[in-house]
């Protein structure tokens, strides 16, 4: 026997004992947060068309069934051999390829905090790593049982409440060194590692974060991620598929979803709030990108399905 079907097989049978776990803990349930910060489950039942979603810094894993996530033009399939790893926050679509009521889709996500990378590879001394194979805010990663590992464990702790505190930030770093030793290693570095392109990106992503209330000036925005004019267009459109002036449309817009479904402003009083000077400018916004006028929108969101 090949030492790749050792591996492969090693493979299965941890895949198999997760989806075991994952399918106890989440029954009744489609998104399950845990007790552990930043870590959650997931389970789909049913096929889906591609539906609407905000993604995060992040790796998603599956164990069983198959996933399909739509960023700008590019799919990405993600499986059992494949991980996903989310650099931005960005708005995507999410599909369910394979799943059914006996076999559901399984998986978790761990979200990612960019600071501890970057410290980890500067106290580590990992040198640049650059993939030029891999453009945009998403990539795609070969699963290893070196990676699931950790995991794992770290599903198992949900077990051992007492003892969260204590070890979950430690599984975390071995996770994160693992993914730094995976092979998206190149794309983990470019964004967390200081000077780097992606890494101005990821800048310029969370300056806008900040100020989409804001009337954006560019040269603003190119200064304090110190690239040019046209550097900052190029690399932001590749890494998040839109335009600055997109994606600050895109903040201000999910904002004021927010701000009418959960503080239950008006459509009026929301647009002035994330920094729109007209509310019939913000209306047809609005409706463009969630396919209804904000108050039939927001009543439809609150009806439910």
């Amino acid at each position: 026997m090949t030492q790749s079907r050792n591996i492969e097989m090693e493979l299965s049978s941890m895949q198999a004992s997760l989806a075991k776990e994952i399918k106890q803990k989440t029954v009744g349930q489609e998104d399950c947060a845990t007790a552990i910060d930043n870590f959650s489950l997931f389970r789909r039942e049913v096929l889906t068309e591609p539906c609407s979603c905000n993604i995060e810094p992040s790796v998603l894993f599956i164990v069983q069934g198959v996933k399909q996530l739509l960023v700008g033009e590019q799919h990405f399939i993600y499986d059992t051999k494949h991980f996903l790893l989310n650099s931005f926050d960005l708005p995507a679509g999410s599909q369910v390829l394979h799943a059914s009521s006996e076999r559901p889709c399984l998986g978790f996500m761990l979200k990612l905090d960019m600071k501890i990378l970057a410290d980890m590879i500067a106290q580590n001394d990992i040198p640049p790593s650059y993939d030029r194979t891999i453009s945009g805010g998403t990539a795609r990663g070969t699963v290893t049982p070196l990676l699931l590992e950790p995991f794992a464990r770290l599903l198992a702790l949900l077990d051992e409440p007492d003892a969260i505190s204590t070890l979950s930030p430690l599984i975390v770093r071995e996770i994160y060194y693992r993914l730094l030793t995976s092979d998206l290693a190149g794309r983990l570095w470019q964004t967390a590692s200081t000077g780097s392109q992606v890494n101005r990106i990821s800048r310029a992503v969370g300056w806008l974060r900040t100020h989409y209330s804001e009337a954006l000036r560019i040269e603003e925005l190119a200064d304090h991620v110190q690239m040019s004019k046209t550097a900052l267009y190029h690399h932001f459109r590749e890494n998040t598929a839109m335009t600055p002036v997109q994606y600050q449309k895109w903040l201000r817009l999910n904002e004021a979803q927010r701000l009418m479904l959960n503080e239950y402003l008006d459509a009026s009083s929301a647009a002035f709030k994330v920094g729109y000077e007209s509310p019939s400018h913000f209306s047809r916004e609005y409706a463009r990108l969630f396919g209804s006028a904000p108050k039939r929108h927001i009543d439809s969101l609150r009806r439910g399905p």
